[in-house]
């Protein structure tokens, strides 16, 4: 029996790029004991705090608690880990510091196969996983830009939902962050595939496109339909059953974006590492276990293997 998540949680933000500022100032902003491990602009976040733009209006936390190390953070109740997958080999010495007997670690991260690293690391009775339907963009240190709240969907990792999952979604509603407690987070892990397949890919490898030009080009726009076509067949296969409407949704929703530049965009042009494997490569290798053919993802893959590949390249040369 899992031990229940306490009324007045300490929580811990690794990771505080774009959702680790975004969720953690909601949090904040709500009452709750956050604390953050900041690894870039750590001076401005304590100066200015962390601010958010959303759709509703603005949120500013003015005092907060920020480190350089989770040792400073100790000990914590739950532990929001938001930094990209690329970044999950320094969690074997962030995550120890932070963890007690009961703690609870919700990993944030895209793609397929992100909850092991963790599990390792923690035990994967401590570990959840949530799926984040949100456009946000960090526009400087504790800035964050969101242009569509979306909601958050919760689920354990490898087990149904329990009394802490319920409890854990009810703090993000509580904090004004739409949040779902579901049963099967592989199914959702897939879903989220759905939107950040074809429109975190065919923004890289169309030359650096925002989503309003994807949207706008018949040919990326099929191209973006094909993609998730061949996500959702092969999420069918492996036993995760997407109804065809949610492709439809996806187009509905990334209108409303309307220039928007996806995260894996933002890293690629920054020089960033991006989630190739997790949020690519994995899918075509689950595809291919269960003899779903996906032409365009594996060609989509390589594509963007290549260019990071050439990337470096160049980087070495110089």
């Amino acid at each position: 029996m899992s031990a229940p998540l306490p009324e007045n949680p300490r929580i811990a933000i690794v990771g505080s790029g774009a959702l680790g500022c975004y969720y953690g100032a909601r949090l904040a902003k709500a009452g709750n004991d956050v604390h953050f491990l900041v690894r870039s602009g750590r001076a401005a976040v304590m100066a200015r705090g962390i601010r958010l733009k959303t759709p509703t209006g603005r949120i500013h936390v003015k005092k907060v608690a920020a480190y350089g190390t989770a040792g400073e953070i100790g000990p914590c109740d739950l532990i929001i880990v938001s930094v990209k997958a690329t970044a999950n080999d320094a969690l074997a010495k962030i995550l120890p510091p932070l963890m007690g007997a009961n703690t609870l670690v919700l990993t944030l991260q895209n793609g397929l196969g992100v909850e092991e690293p963790v599990a390792n690391v923690v035990g994967a009775a401590h570990v959840l996983g949530a799926i984040c339907f949100v456009g946000c963009t960090r526009t400087a240190p504790g800035v964050v830009q969101c242009s569509f709240p979306g909601l958050v969907m919760i689920g354990e990792f490898g087990r149904p939902v329990q009394a802490r999952t319920r409890e854990l979604a009810q703090l993000f509603e509580k904090a004004g962050v739409k949040c779902e407690a579901h049963d099967n987070l592989e199914e959702m892990r897939w879903k989220k595939l759905v939107w950040n397949v074809p429109f975190n890919g065919l923004a890289i490898a169309a030359g650096g496109v925002t989503t309003d030009i994807i949207m706008a080009d018949e040919g990326l726009r099929t191209l973006a339909r094909r993609l998730m076509e061949e996500i959702v067949e092969a999420a069918a296969k492996l036993g995760h059953a997407i109804p065809r409407t949610f492709m439809d949704l996806q187009f509905e929703r990334t209108a409303k974006l309307e220039r928007y530049s996806p995260s894996s965009l933002i890293d690629y042009h920054e020089g960033r590492e991006i989630e190739l494997e997790e949020i690519w490569g994995e899918p075509v290798r689950r595809a291919k276990t269960v003899g779903v053919p996906v032409p365009r993802l594996e060609m989509l893959y390589w594509l963007i293997k290549r260019l990071l590949a050439a990337r470096k390249a160049v980087k070495k040369a110089r």
